[in-house]
């Protein structure tokens, strides 16, 4: 069964044009669905009905696995059905008549602005790492690209002139972002102090860079705001998208209109988007339950 991934991981790379760790995320959830089959003695894939593959939701939530980590699991499984019966490998698919549960839509933690304007003091700015990191720190808040995008930056895709970067996103679909004041002024901190001084007259395409001048890593980056948030006595629960989900809540309970964030994060659609007017909506409550004399 397993040589059905492999071209269908083919199929989302070239057709696609899905990111390497999109890949290996879909090849590590379908890995996990076909062992959950091999084990309910299920050999071949025309054999799978869609009680086996709500079984294998249930058998994933008794382990304990996170609700979002499963929903994701089941889009993989979908995916991967829906491109074995068009290329008629199967004669129907399974995954028809599975809805995801709604409940399954987690609201992402965020920082609140006091916490983001901790986090972002940190950075030592007397050295020339603290200064870049800083940069780092001030451009995921100011665009709310993922970290793989911040990683891949470029730096002519930067223009701080008029503040604003060009950004590469999931699908290799290209976005503009604005830039905030802030974060252009910390590019340029870093790009007359830092950058340069790392590079050691070696050239690099890619705008942030490690001590030793080469494009910095998925893992440094992801470590380097883990880092700052521990040093900021940050207590929430510390995750890649930590900054993002932050920008496009504190977007929206300023008055901006979804349509604008959903361009700025890069959602092809506007329904994935959506997910932070719920975190207003439990704002919202919070203060009712605070302020409200018959809470």
């Amino acid at each position: 069964m397993k040589e059905f991934i492999d071209s269908f991981l083919d199929y989302l790379s070239v057709e696609r044009g899905l990111s390497n760790n999109t890949i290996i995320a879909y090849r590590e959830d379908l890995n996990y669905y076909i062992d959950f089959l091999t084990s309910k003695n299920i050999g071949v894939l025309s054999k799978a009905v869609r009680n086996d593959i709500v079984n294998f939701m249930m058998d994933q939530k008794q382990k304990g696995i996170a609700a979002n980590s499963i929903a994701r699991r089941l889009a993989a499984i979908r995916m991967f059905h829906r491109f074995l019966a068009r290329e008629r490998i199967l004669k129907s698919d399974p995954t028809d008549l599975i809805d995801s549960p709604k409940l399954w839509k987690k609201i992402p933690e965020t920082l609140s602005i006091n916490e983001i304007e901790s986090l972002l003091a940190q950075p030592n700015l007397r050295s020339k790492q603290g200064i870049r990191d800083r940069a780092i720190l001030e451009t995921l808040y100011a665009s709310g690209m993922r970290v793989s995008e911040a990683v891949n930056l470029k730096a002519a895709n930067v223009n701080l002139d008029i503040g604003f970067l060009r950004c590469i996103g999931k699908g290799n679909k290209e976005r503009v972002v604005p830039l905030g004041r802030k974060a252009v002024e910390s590019i340029k901190r870093y790009l007359d102090v830092s950058r340069a001084h790392f590079l050691k007259n070696k050239e690099c395409e890619f705008l942030f860079v490690s001590r030793f001048g080469k494009k910095i890593s998925r893992q440094s980056f992801w470590k380097l705001v883990k880092k700052y948030a521990l040093e900021a006595k940050i207590k929430k629960p510390l995750k890649p998208h930590l900054l993002r989900h932050s920008f496009a809540t504190h977007l929206l309970e300023r008055g901006a209109d979804l349509r604008s964030v959903q361009e700025m994060l890069g959602h092809a659609n506007i329904s994935t988007t959506q997910i932070y007017t719920h975190i207003n909506k439990e704002r919202l409550k919070a203060v009712h339950r605070q302020f409200h004399p018959r809470p």
